[in-house]
């Protein structure tokens, strides 16, 4: 942890004093819980157990492989408890939960505290704007009122939640060399599957305040909600690159399929760039190979920012990319190609060379080739073979440039006599 930059350690420090000292006020103000707060507070703890026992190794497989922001699905549990829970028994429901944690997440122990502060953090902000806005009244609910009370929930949760992306949000951007939206918040599929599982403890609470045993049913929900989690993230895996987190060729061409048959069918035009990294072998060969993989990371994470959303970039083979430009003619691929170029040369990224010392590799070049369907080809593996011609054009020319695929026209395949 010492050795991390002093922002990260000093928001490190000052964020967890802060959360303490919410959490000792949170003690002080709260009255002693009820028999009926043990009860439900016992149920819950059962639940998370049975969840967290059950699914151990396939969070450990998760953990494993996932390299920025982990969605541990405790919320279905955490959730409902800040909910109908006092704060001292939700606080002391997370502790139960993250100790059982401890030996699944197996991380640097100061990682571990700052997460476990982070889940009671939210869970406690959440109780208290829920407590703001009324509490729970479920027994006499109307239909008109449920409706209200269905609304409070929402807002609660999108507090839970936003009260995590910042907190870890801002330690991670602090953590990074270089934060990107995804590396800090999450990607989409991310946040999609914290906003269901506050949903499922939501679901979770009503069960516990109407139907106690009715809560057994959500401890077999997460753990098939775990085994489908994962399940989609091996599918990720497999059309992911595990060095850069782009698309690997086969997610990247079953991408690229889609879209040039979306192409054809509209008689729209698609680009495709093959960016190749200009004497990449110097950096291994130099610096080391550590390096060189820091590089191949830093250019991955530069494509994803300075394309478009719908742009697609994927990893071809060692130091060459290929990005898939939907709707794009000649001109605005060459335009693009030529950002990437100017960013790629503008790059500085901290690295260690062969014996761990701290240096900065700067002054990069690429060299990009450009084909554009239906000029260049009329199916993906023509217009590779047109965009990478065109990058050997490029090397061959002097390199640190953009070169357009040879203009190849159609060949009418009748034959006269």
């Amino acid at each position: 942890m010492w050795r991390r930059p002093k922002p990260f350690i000093a928001f490190l420090v000052v964020a967890e004093l802060a959360a303490i000292a919410w959490f000792v006020h949170e003690f002080l103000d709260t009255p002693a819980p009820t028999h009926l707060d043990l009860l439900r507070f016992a149920i819950l703890t059962a639940g998370a157990t049975v969840h967290i026992q059950m699914t151990r190794r396939q969070e450990e497989r998760r953990r494993n492989r996932v390299r920025t922001v982990l969605i541990d699905l405790t919320a279905v549990w955490v959730f409902p408890a800040a909910i109908i829970l006092p704060a001292t028994l939700t606080i002391a429901l997370v502790l139960l939960i993250r100790i059982q944690h401890w030996f699944v997440a197996r991380r640097p122990a100061h990682n571990f505290v700052f997460s476990s502060i982070t889940h009671m953090l939210a869970a406690t902000v959440a109780h208290q704007v829920y407590l703001t806005l009324g509490g729970a009244h479920w027994g006499s609910l109307t239909v008109v009122d449920s409706f209200g009370e269905f609304g409070k929930l929402v807002l609660v949760g999108l507090v839970y939640e936003a009260v995590q992306v910042l907190y870890v949000g801002s330690i991670l951007s602090l953590a990074a060399a270089k934060p990107t939206i995804r590396s800090v918040l999450g990607s989409k599929a991310d946040n999609l599957l914290e906003a269901i599982t506050i949903g499922l403890g939501a679901v979770t609470a009503i069960l516990l305040v109407i139907l106690p045993p009715a809560v057994a049913i959500m401890a077999v929900v997460t753990v098939v909600f775990n085994r489908l989690a994962e399940l989609d993230q091996l599918q990720d895996d497999v059309r992911t690159d595990p060095k850069t987190q782009v698309y690997n060729m086969r997610g990247w061409t079953e991408s690229a399929e889609r879209a040039l048959a979306r192409a054809a069918k509209s008689e729209d035009n698609l680009g495709i760039l093959m960016i190749d990294l200009d004497f990449f072998k110097w950096i291994n060969d130099t610096y080391g190979h550590p390096a060189g993989d820091d590089m191949l990371r830093n250019l991955a994470q530069l494509l994803d920012e300075v394309t478009r959303p719908s742009d697609v970039v994927g990893r071809f083979g060692g130091e060459e990319f290929l990005v898939l430009l939907p709707d794009t003619d000649q001109a605005a691929a060459a335009g693009a190609a030529e950002r990437i170029r100017s960013a790629v040369a503008e790059l500085r990224i901290v690295t260690t060379d062969k014996r761990g010392d701290q240096i900065t590799v700067s002054e990069r070049t690429a060299s990009i080739g450009v084909a554009v369907f239906p000029d260049h080809g009329d199916s993906i593996e023509k217009l590779m073979q047109a965009a990478d011609a065109a990058v050997y054009e490029a090397k061959e020319g002097g390199r640190n440039q953009v070169r357009l695929a040879e203009h190849r026209p159609h060949q009418d395949a009748e034959t006269t006599h």
